[in-house]
């Protein structure tokens, strides 16, 4: 990580994508988003330097700070965002929310006038309305397009498969036809948030409402084919002056509704399947650069600096052959997937661990937290976990959102 001479400003607000859908620069998610928010502030400590700042909503105590020493972390400076507003810092260099928005723009409107002269003229410095299509899943479709026309491959999904962009109850019915089992998800939404996969026929009300819901809301639906998922990968960029830097590939999982859970650290799981762990790395090599060359032709070039990750799919067609959808999402954020990689430098090197998310209001994640410290000690060999449980973020008596690693 380079130094910088001015704190850079760290802020988690992974709801970035429902705030730009909505677009009003007073947007404030709903109660359990803003729970989720409070409860992983700390997270982006794992991106930052010693100098920059992490906003939160309560201070860590010392604990927290004694933990991740033992992996050799000396955390940045967490301060709240009142204390901030009071005691502001002469000089800062980039302001680094998880995402921007109408919104967190508004949030960190005096911070501005501190940052260096080359965060001012980056195009993330200001929000402009043409960047909301950017942020949304119909960019992903086109990027798919043309990667899908100018480098054609038997192996990619095929034509027929190709993702749809609904606005009627009627469009849905007639791909529904077609495919038989559909994904829907809202055109800005995150973390497998804004899905609703259908598998069964027919269609109850209530999903209906809830598809209808998307399209009165968003303006429209975005409707792919279900498939018989093997892998989820997503290649992790960065973007700087219009140049775009592959730094890597993250393995995420989800459950059956396509909520985000976890990443594998240091490789693809060892149970897959030979054939799926050929097949991805194979895949990855012709669909890496070929993501680099669309995408630093796309708007996203010109209008957009920092880190941003590609969802891709691997699946099983109707005969059982491989096949991937090369560009299924584009996060245009700080993402787990990036923050996977970040943490793979804690795990000895030559173990395998999860990277996961924890959400259960009916057990605190501080209970959580001990239960499995219990199950699973934390072994260190030179500060690297060798084996055992470690949680990645503070927690409280009330915490009931975290993340931890697991080796």
């Amino acid at each position: 990580m380079q130094k910088s001479v001015h704190p850079n400003i760290y802020l988690f607000n992974p709801t970035c994508e429902y705030a730009v859908a909505n677009g009003n620069a007073t947007w404030h998610p709903n109660k359990i988003l803003q729970k989720m928010e409070a409860d992983l502030a700390t997270l982006p400590l794992y991106f930052a330097a010693e100098n920059d700042v992490v906003i939160v909503p309560q201070i860590p105590n010392n604990e927290f700070y004694e933990h991740l020493q033992k992996i050799g972390v000396t955390p940045p400076h967490f301060v709240t965002e009142k204390e901030l507003q009071n005691n502001l810092p002469e000089k800062v260099g980039k302001l680094q929310p998880w995402g921007w928005s109408p919104a967190v723009h508004k949030r960190l409107e005096s911070l501005k006038p501190l940052c260096t002269d080359e965060f001012k003229t980056s195009p993330v410095f200001m929000w402009k309305p043409d960047y909301r299509e950017l942020y949304s899943k119909k960019f992903a479709l086109q990027i798919l397009q043309q990667i899908t026309t100018n480098r054609p491959s038997p192996h990619f999904l095929s034509q027929n498969e190709r993702t749809e962009v609904c606005e009627t109850q009627e469009q849905i019915e007639k791909l529904l036809a077609k495919w038989d089992r559909l994904m829907v998800k809202a055109p800005w939404s995150s973390s497998g948030r804004g899905l609703q996969p259908i598998t069964k026929q027919p269609i109850h009300d209530k999903v209906w409402e809830k598809l209808l819901g998307i399209v009165k809301e968003q303006g429209y639906a975005i409707v792919e084919a279900f498939q018989n998922k093997e892998l989820d990968l997503a290649f992790q960029f960065e973007l700087k002056a219009g140049e775009i830097r592959y730094l890597g590939t993250s393995n995420f999982s989800a459950d059956k509704k396509g909520q985000y859970l976890g990443n594998s650290l240091n490789g693809l799981p060892d149970e897959l399947d030979e054939d799926v762990k050929d097949f991805a790395e194979e895949m990855s090599a012709q669909i890496i650069p070929a993501l680099k060359e669309e995408l630093g032709k796309s708007k996203l070039a010109e209008n957009y600096e920092g880190y941003f990750g590609v969802d891709t799919l691997i699946f099983r067609d109707k005969t059982g052959a491989l096949k991937i959808n090369p560009c299924l999402e584009i996060n245009v954020r700080h993402n787990m997937g990036l923050l996977s990689l970040y943490l793979e430098k804690f795990v000895a090197p030559t173990k395998k661990g999860r990277f996961r998310m924890y959400y259960n209001p009916k057990k605190r994640f501080a209970d959580f937290s001990q239960q499995m410290s219990h199950e699973h000690p934390l072994v260190l060999q030179d500060q690297k976990i060798v084996s055992g449980f470690f949680p990645l973020t503070a927690f409280s008596g009330t915490t009931e959102f975290g993340a931890y690693l697991l080796v």
